[in-house]
């Protein structure tokens, strides 16, 4: 991987949004139908937040396992808004910014995704993730060389 390339190559550009104050039933729905582990949550095309689904399984931690709770539960997942569980003050890039200063932010902060803004409009472009990250990895060949060098230390 070249750390000196744009963000823009290897970010995430399809993606599920929600608005600050969509329910956290739909927040549940989203996690459990689709294989993603963040949501960035937008105003008018704005970034104002993020949601992990670490973040959402640890708010989901009060609530009742039990069978019998189960309206009570989907009660208050309609209570809560995305704005109340979601990460504000998020660190973000443009697409322009080359990878090591994403690394170099997920090593830091220990965040899994950047949020990936527009320069000109401020409008979120897409986010980066640690899984991005591995994924262009995995795809890289290595050489018999390589292999036969990393052995002899």
């Amino acid at each position: 991987m070249n750390v000196l390339a744009p963000v823009k190559t290897l970010m995430t550009t399809n993606l599920i949004t929600v608005n600050p104050g969509d329910k956290l039933i739909r927040i549940k729905e989203i996690f459990e139908k689709n294989n993603i582990h963040h949501i960035p949550v937008v105003s008018y095309k704005q970034i104002v937040g993020m949601i992990s689904k670490t973040d959402f399984v640890y708010f989901m931690r009060g609530f009742s396992r039990n069978e019998e709770d189960r309206f009570v539960n989907e009660a208050r997942l309609r209570a809560y808004k995305a704005e109340d569980i979601m990460t504000k003050g998020l660190a973000k890039l443009n697409p322009n910014q080359r990878i090591n200063v994403a690394l170099e932010i997920f090593l830091e902060n220990r965040f899994h995704a950047i949020p990936v803004i527009e320069e000109e409009t401020g409008e979120l472009a897409g986010i980066v993730t640690t899984f991005d990250v591995i994924k262009v990895l995995s795809r890289e060949e290595v050489t018999a060389k390589q292999i036969l060098d990393s052995n002899k230390g």
